[in-house]
């Protein structure tokens, strides 16, 4: 009947909470204006420890910290009673906030104030609590007296020396040391346990010591105490006896540990034996849990840290040696204070709401849940017909306004406990808008746009979107509208543009806010940067060109492996191009344009390869020798991004040209160890320079020498030939063998010769030198020559024969019946009969022509003799040759003469020829003037060269519009005329000219002109304009103008003052007229009746003196002009000057005095 009606109880319970509906809690924002009014139950925001150790030096600082709104009231409890804190006057509680400070200044002891303390922080909402603070006051205790026996052991034999430290709080760290305060050495052999204990597993003679003295350092009081020392005795045998393994410690076969849950798990095992036994560990049923494992003190000690309930189980640590091995079992067994699975939270909710309040905890028991309200046990408190407890969980249906409250969980078993505070605020509130004011959003077409709208509101308000305050609610189709008021546009187009209001309302009042939208392009890249690879010193540059919104500023950034650039004399940003000059390997990198404008951004990134020349090679190493070749093995330098096309290996040697480095050979880049070929007699060393497309590296360092032994010459010594420097020798020459030819000590040359189609003897000679002269020969006479180089090794190969030849002597004939025929304007053909070729006395080389003009048969032309030669080689028995080349209508003579390659022979009969009338040269010059707007003048001169009789010119010429030529049209002149004026029918035409100079024969060279282009109101020819007539009759009103006006100023100027004249010649004029105070000029004079003086300026500016000098009035001629061309210095009338003589001066020729006079 009771099973019965519990699945009842059960049902309904389960039934219940499928029919509930729970509203969703409140998230408060963290607006400063809403946090001001809202109402809140206190929250525990800091507290002290739960275990909680202080430091009796110290004043005793407890902790509790609380927020709430009205701002909490703070109260305590100590030992589960009111702690009135005005009673006690070391108790002090701090401003605004619960912390406690107990200072101890004016006596008392700490440890009065031990206990369990707690927190309360309090409003008219609801009562939060801390955790349950146990206050301890750290212990350090002495050490006790006591007198330690000397410590006796057989070698060999295991000893435990206890340390036993007195229990502080918390407990010290322990570790032993000697009297010299230096660290007992601990090994496989002697360690210190976790309980303090030094473990000897065996003992040996050195152990022998009498201060092994453990010290405990206490960490709150910073302070070290020391035991009384052991002394350790050993007694030795001649043998020690080894033992099988025994543990010390744990003792037995079998023991258990319990650790809790998140806490550090330390097993140990420390056994005695001789040899020292080795420790190891193994865990029943399954592995050792690998990454929280850890092995300390020399394998005796396991630690696993974060334990889980996983780690549990039976834990088995083997001691062995080579006697025998002992194990034992550690059962662990794993426990747990209580931690959360589903910690209550804070429940914010509106009147009407539903809600719930869960707290679940687990641990190792199981712990009990208790609740509390405002520190109270709930079943204590009034009955709440809105809140139902279901186990774990309080149900709140319909909440209202006034059932604000803290409650507690309380979730503990036997080893702790965990306390949370959870208020249920009940708060109503009229909708606000908590975004700013009449924002602008700016966005990119086609992208997904979201309009924010953050409002507030208890009970939670219903929010709408309007467009341009029309229509109905946004929400569907490309419009959705999320639970916390913001709009999403699924693709924003340009007819999305406008002004969106949202609205939000509850029961207690309404609230909107608008935003205006605008909708742009995006920004782009439409021309990225790209990827190049460079010559390092070059420049190069990087282009990002961008496509944005008119209306939206982008600004273009560049950087360097994602680092900004800085810009200097190197690195230059010429609007959206980078350019970097004279670039270098710190360079090289990737070069990103990120383009940004207010809304959106692009970027784009190119790789810069910065290419140099390569390192020069290293580590050259020698192999492999041989008389004529050796192995040269080297490291390439770091080719700096381009490939190393080929090596350069080049050598030195110490004989023949030491320091100078040659070229031996060039090799593939992908070779790193070659043959090199040698020559004997030579001491090498050798270097090797990379080249790639960049250029050629640094020579490496030479490798070290190799010299090559001696051996015969194997080179023919090169250019042998023989020939006459006299008509009675031959001269015989030869090129000698390069340095690295000769091939051993003491090179000589032997020479042979004979005469050729003779059986005579080969002639020969030894010698060291490149030449060999044999004496008394005939003239022109053939020789065999050759030729051998040798050394101390032995002779090299023989030459080939080669023919020479001795000296030559001059010819002895001469050609005969030279002639001339066919002649015409400028060639003519030559005949000759040819010499015996025994008379040449040599090498025929040519028949030479020397030839010149004459005169010329144009009357009147002056020509210079010019003697010119002209070669012709032939061993026709009839001769004949063209000889071009000449000045029509003109006079020649010549002779011929035959030669050898060093002497010519008698001259031939001279011979004397003319040549015809050809066409002539072109005119000297051809000039085209423009004299008017409807006139050109043409120019000319005679040709140079005539070539004959001038009979005229002709002129030919057609108009020139554009690419466009006019009709032809022509003018021939008589010989005598040299100029032509021709009238233009328009002002624009231009023409294109072509003269020639004409003779009997035709036509010559045409001289081609082209006529300027002139703008109409200009001329070229410089016309004389003072001769035009409008120019003259432009000056002369002028002028006419200038003298009225000079008239009127001198009557004026007699009527109303003086002329001035410095009283004192020394005395200068100011540079500007003083005025009276009335503004007119004062004229101040001593010479008041004495007329004008002056000269008369011309029209053209220029002064024209008049025949008397103002010179003539001064004394000595000292009168001098300031600035402005006024005259410095007194006027004095001469004294040889009579008043007869007036009509000479100045005065009476100039038309300005006359006038003046009669004025």
């Amino acid at each position: 009947m009771l099973r019965q009606g519990g699945r009842a109880a059960l049902a309904l319970m389960s039934l219940q909470l499928l029919l509930w509906h729970e509203s969703a809690t409140i998230e408060v924002p963290q607006d400063p204006k809403i946090l001001a009014e809202l109402k809140q139950p206190p929250t525990i925001t800091k507290q002290s420890v739960k275990d909680y150790i202080v430091d009796p030096r110290d004043n005793i600082i407890i902790e509790c910290e609380a927020k709430g709104n009205p701002v909490p009231m703070f109260s305590w409890r100590r030992n589960g009673k009111f702690f009135n804190i005005g009673k006690d006057p070391r108790v002090t509680m701090r401003k605004r906030s619960g912390t406690l400070e107990i200072g101890f200044r004016n006596g008392g002891r700490p440890e009065d104030y031990e206990g369990e303390y707690q927190c309360f922080a309090s409003n008219e909402h609801g009562v939060a609590l801390s955790n349950k603070i146990l206050l301890r006051v750290s212990k350090a205790p002495l050490w006790p007296k006591e007198v330690l026996d000397p410590v006796v052991v057989t070698e060999g034999m295991a000893l435990v020396l206890p340390c036993n430290p007195p229990p502080g709080l918390p407990p010290p760290f322990t570790f032993w040391m000697n009297s010299m305060m230096s660290p007992i050495p601990q090994d496989k052999r002697v360690s210190k346990g976790l309980n303090g204990d030094l473990y000897f597993s065996n003992v040996v003679a050195h152990d022998a010591n009498d201060d092994y003295s453990c010290n405990a350092r206490f960490p709150f009081t910073h302070t070290i105490q020391q035991k009384n020392p052991f002394t350790l005795k050993i007694l030795t045998s001649r043998k020690v006896s080894e033992s099988t393994p025994t543990f010390l410690s744990p003792l037995g076969t079998e023991s258990s540990k319990m650790v809790l849950r998140d806490e550090q798990l330390l097993l140990e095992c420390i056994a005695a034996g001789l040899p020292t036994p080795t420790i190891k560990w193994f865990k029943k049923g399954g592995d050792l849990p690998g990454r929280k494992v850890k092995f300390e003190n020399y394998n005796k000690t396991l630690k696993v840290i974060n334990v889980s309930e996983e780690d549990a189980g039976e834990y088995v640590c083997m001691a062995n040696n080579h006697l025998g091995s002992i194990r034992h079992s550690i059962f662990v067994q794993v426990k747990a204070a209580p931690y959360w699975l589903d910690k209550p939270t804070n429940l914010v909710l509106a009147p009407e709401d539903n809600g719930r309040l869960v707290c679940r905890a687990n641990g190792n028991p199981k712990p009990s849940i208790q609740w509390l309200i405002n520190g109270q046990p709930i079943n204590s408190s009034l009955p709440n017909p809105s809140q139902q407890m279901m186990g774990d969980t309080i149900i709140f249906r319909s909440v209202q306004m006034g059932s604000s409250a803290v409650y507690q969980c309380n979730a503990s078993n036997q080893h702790g406990y965990l306390l949370a505070n959870a208020f249920v605020s009940v708060l109503d509130m009229p909708p606000r808008m908590l975004g700013p004011k009449n924002q602008l959003i700016k966005v990119i077409e086609n992208n997904r746009t979201f309009l924010d709208c953050p409002f507030f509101g208890s009970p939670l308000p219903d929010l709408r979107w309007f467009k341009n305050g029309q229509g109905s609610g946004l929400d569907g189709g490309l419009y959705r509208v999320y639970l916390n008021g913001t709009l999403e546009i699924k693709r924003a187009r340009v007819e999305d543009e406008g002004t969106y209001t949202c609205l939000a309302n509850n029961i207690l009042g309404m609230a909107e806010n608008q935003v205006r939208l605008e909708v742009k392009e995006p920004t782009r890249i439409i021309g990225a940067p790209e990827h190049q690879s460079a010559i390092r010193g070059s420049t190069v540059r990087f282009e990002c060109k961008v496509k944005s919104d008119a209306s939206l500023p982008v600004s273009v950034v560049w950087t360097k492996d994602d680092k900004p650039l800085h810009q200097g004399w190197r690195l230059k940003k010429d609007g959206e191009s980078l350019t970097i000059s004279n670039i270098n390997e710190g360079d090289e990198g990737t070069y990103t344009c990120d383009v940004k404008s207010e809304i959106d951004q692009d970027s784009a990134s190119a790789r810069l390869v910065v290419l140099g020349r390569p390192d020069p090679p290293m580590d050259l190493d020698l192999s492999d020798p041989a008389a004529r070749s050796v192995r040269l093995t080297w490291i390439p330098g770091n080719d700096h991004r381009s490939p190393i096309a080929e090596f350069l290996v080049q050598f030195e040697e110490n004989h023949w040209e030491p320091g100078r480095w040659q070229d031996l050979a060039t090799y593939p880049g992908d070779l790193n160890s070659v043959i090199l070929q040698l020559a004997p007699f030579v001491n090498y060393q050798f270097r090797v320079i990379a080249v790639n497309a960049v250029g050629r590296s640094e020579p490496s360092y030479p490798s070290p020498r190799y010299k090559t032994s001696s051996a015969a010459p194997d080179v023919i010594p090169r250019g042998l030939r023989g020939w006459g420097s006299d008509k009675n020798n031959m001269e015989i020459t030869w090129e000698p063998l390069l340095d690295l030819e000769k091939n051993g000590p003491n090179l000589h040359y032997v020479v042979w010769w004979r005469r050729k189609d003779s059986d005579a003897e080969w002639d020969n000679v030894t010698t060291i030198g490149t030449k060999v002269v044999v004496h008394n020969t005939k003239t022109y006479v053939p020789y065999e020559i050759k030729i051998q180089a040798t050394n101390d090794i032995g002779p090299g190969p023989e030459s080939n024969v080669v023919i020479g030849y001795s000296g030559e002597d001059k010819p002895k004939n001469a050609p005969t019946e030279l002639r001339i025929s066919k002649v015409d304007s400028t060639k003519g053909h030559i005949h000759w009969k040819p010499v015996d070729p025994v008379s040449v006395q040599g090498e025929l080389k040519e028949y030479k022509l020397y030839y010149s003009r004459e005169s010329s048969h144009a009357p009147g032309l002056l020509v210079r003799k010019e003697n010119k030669t002209k070669g012709f080689y032939t061993t026709m028995a009839e001769p004949s040759v063209i000889l071009s080349g000449l000045v029509p209508f003109s006079r020649y003579k010549m002779f011929m003469v035959v030669a050898n390659t060093r002497y010519e022979g008698p001259p031939s009969n001279v011979v004397e020829f003319s040549t015809k009338e050809g066409v002539p040269d072109a005119p000297r010059f051809f000039r085209i003037n423009r004299r008017s707007f409807d006139t050109i003048h043409l120019q000319w001169d005679k040709p140079l060269e005539p070539n004959g009789i001038v009979i005229g010119y002709r002129l030919k010429y057609h108009t020139v519009n554009g690419s466009r030529e006019g009709r032809p049209q022509m003018e021939t002149f008589p010989p005598n005329v040299t100029e032509y004026t021709m009238r233009l029918p328009d002002r624009s035409t231009r023409y294109n000219f072509y003269l020639s100079a004409l003779t009997q024969v035709g036509a010559g060279e045409v001289f081609a002109e082209e006529s300027p282009f002139f703008a109409n109101e200009a001329y070229i020819d410089q016309v004389d304009i003072a001769t035009q007539g409008w120019f003259i009759g432009l000056m002369c009103a002028i002028a006419l103008i200038i003298l009225i006006l000079l008239i009127v100023c001198f009557i004026k100027r007699s009527r109303g003052g003086k002329y001035p004249v410095r009283d004192k010649k020394e005395l200068p004029l100011d540079s500007v007229d003083q005025k009276d105070p009335d503004g007119s000029f004062d004229y101040q004079s001593d010479e008041d009746n004495k007329p004008l003086q002056g000269s008369q300026t011309s029209l053209e500016g220029h002064v024209k003196e008049s025949d008397d000098s103002l010179v003539d009035y001064g004394e000595g001629g000292d009168g001098q002009f300031n600035e402005d061309g006024s005259f410095i210095g007194q006027y004095t009338v001469k004294k040889d000057k009579d008043e007869t003589e007036g009509n000479e001066s100045s005065e009476a020729t100039s038309p300005v005095n006359a006038i003046y006079s009669l004025a």
